[in-house]
């Protein structure tokens, strides 16, 4: 049975690549398109509103629109396995902001959730993106 489970360690990248994907374009895409959200309406306000916000956090404005780019691009990069190194060094700073100003603020409560992306970002950024990814396609690692 270890020898098959072996066999399928490669895989076992491409699925966290797969989640990772779908978690950062999940919370991108509501950033960028907050359908019922900030404004109630699809618009690029959305990002905006989302790069006030982080300013309350005592950080710069357009760390809001790094963020939104890390999970969108980052999420769509990921999707498909192209620039996966790049693009979980800027997801894993991403996360990293995530736990120490957003649950920080709150004694790390429910920083289970940023913590697991974070490692599943840097398991990336050390690992490459697997066996089914644009990157290897195009000769890129």
């Amino acid at each position: 049975m270890t020898r098959w489970l072996n066999g399928l360690q490669p895989w076992g990248v491409v699925l966290l690549r797969l989640v990772l994907a779908a978690a950062m374009l999940y919370n991108g895409w509501g950033k960028v398109f907050p359908a019922g959200g900030f404004h109630g309406h699809m618009s690029m306000a959305g990002v905006d509103h989302f790069c006030r916000y982080v300013v309350t956090l005592g950080l710069p404005y357009w760390l809001g629109y790094a963020s939104v780019f890390a999970e969108v691009i980052g999420g769509l990069g990921m999707l498909v396995g192209l620039f996966v190194r790049f693009f979980a060094l800027l997801i894993a700073g991403n996360m990293l902001f995530a736990i120490l100003f957003v649950t920080g603020r709150h004694g790390y409560a429910a920083s289970e959730y940023p913590i697991a992306l974070l490692a599943i970002a840097i398991m990336l950024l050390l690992t490459g993106p697997g066996r089914m990814a644009l990157d290897r396609r195009m000769g890129l690692i």
